[in-house]
């Protein structure tokens, strides 16, 4: 691991994605995460089809699972007995940061919250990952991505004005609260340096997602309007939305006042430049029930590639509307440098890595997803000195 966390010890209690997305971030920048999993099932994902490979080794490794999980080592450990949990207070000891995601209160009736083990590691970074947090009326509410963009008001404002309200075509609440976690991680991590102390980190998927409501969340605040549906529509600028062409649809992203006055050039319309209906963006809002026409029929007298390379030549922000083969096949490449490959029982298997780029401390990818388990025996011996006769007491008892 050639990363600026190498030498950093994660022990990952968390499943399904934002936690392990969270981990998988760490992973990333060269810590050793240690991803605890129940025996025989392990992480939730590793049964979502489909799977990459269907030999006996490697049957409860799902794309889903991949995709979340490279860079770790897993050790099955049974929770439910005593043995077990005493093994993650030990491995917990001899970690720098713990990262987990059960149900609020589950680990506290095991003996293995921060209360628990601070004591026994005072350094120990301990980040908790919870639906609608440890208190209030919905603690015991199950965290699930879809339920938190409907509680939050993400999905009243998503979707056509007129249809139904839509959710994100990805888990957008978990996948936030992860990189929200991993930066109060290394926030954490940095002030540790000073004070030489740990301590505990809460984040819930719901406030992650009101937070990120952004400006929507601060419109509503400082007007008490409700915010709507605009589609793909702008609801503070204008053009910045998708258009249809002759042969298509694209999008036109024009941000300021001088990017609206080159489109409308490239449109041969440049007397809108002028009008005090559109000139400023401000009007242009106001207006956009009157310039919206203008500019979508004009757009539909050419092809999209033929719009794109004059925007692109003028310095309007445009792209096409991509499908996903479209994306990993553009010439350009600007996705393929995000590729990373493992080898696999049926060839490599191809995953997306970190858009993170370090000068000096570069990012890796040596480890890949683990088997389930396939790192038990490695971890107990190399971490916890437990020798090979411990290894399969421990399995033979069902505590690994």
């Amino acid at each position: 691991m050639t990363g600026p966390l190498k030498g950093v010890r994660v022990l990952d209690l968390t499943r399904v994605l934002a936690g392990p997305w969270a981990t998988q971030a760490l992973a990333d920048m060269g810590a050793d995460v240690i991803k605890v999993e129940r025996p025989l099932c392990g992480d939730d994902t590793r049964g979502f089809p489909p799977s990459v490979s269907s030999s006996e080794n490697n049957s409860n490794n799902s794309i889903y699972f991949l995709s979340t999980n490279r860079g770790k080592r897993s050790i099955t450990i049974n929770l439910a007995e005593p043995e077990g949990q005493e093994l993650v207070r030990e491995l917990a000891e001899k970690s720098d940061i713990l990262v987990e995601n059960y149900k609020a209160g589950s680990l506290a009736k095991l003996g293995l919250d921060y209360s628990d083990l601070s004591p026994r590691n005072p350094r120990l970074l301990y980040c908790s990952i919870k639906g609608f947090g440890q208190s209030g009326p919905n603690r015991e509410r199950p965290g699930y991505d879809l339920v938190v963009q409907a509680m939050s008001g993400l999905m009243s404002i998503t979707g056509e004005p007129s249809g139904p309200p839509i959710r994100s075509g990805m888990a957008v609440a978990d996948l936030l609260t992860a990189v929200y976690a991993a930066c109060a991680i290394l926030g954490a991590l940095h002030e540790r340096e000073r004070s030489g102390l740990g301590q505990y980190i809460e984040l819930a998927l719901f406030d992650v997602q009101i937070a990120t409501l952004a400006n929507q969340a601060a419109d509503f605040l400082a007007t008490g309007t409700v915010p709507t549906r605009h589609g793909n529509a702008h609801p503070n600028i204008v053009p910045y939305q998708d258009f249809e062409t002759r042969n298509g649809r694209m999008i036109v992203a024009v941000a300021n006042d001088s990017q609206f006055a080159r489109f409308v050039e490239v449109l041969g319309m440049t007397h809108l430049a002028n009008d005090p209906s559109f000139q400023v963006n401000a009007q242009r809002v106001r207006n956009r029930k009157g310039l919206l026409p203008l500019i979508s029929a004009r757009l539909l007298q050419k092809d999209t590639s033929e719009w794109l390379t004059a925007f692109d030549n003028n310095g309007v922000p445009a792209g096409p509307i991509n499908t996903m083969d479209a994306v990993f096949s553009d010439p350009r490449g600007d996705a393929q440098r995000l590729i990373v490959e493992f080898p696999g029982d049926h060839g490599p298997v191809r995953l997306i890595g970190s858009p993170i780029h370090f000068s000096r401390t570069p990012l890796s990818y040596e480890v890949p997803p683990p088997d389930l388990g396939a790192h038990t025996e490695n971890i107990l011996s190399e971490i916890l000195g437990r020798s090979r006769k411990d290894f399969e007491t421990l399995r033979r008892n069902g505590v690994v």
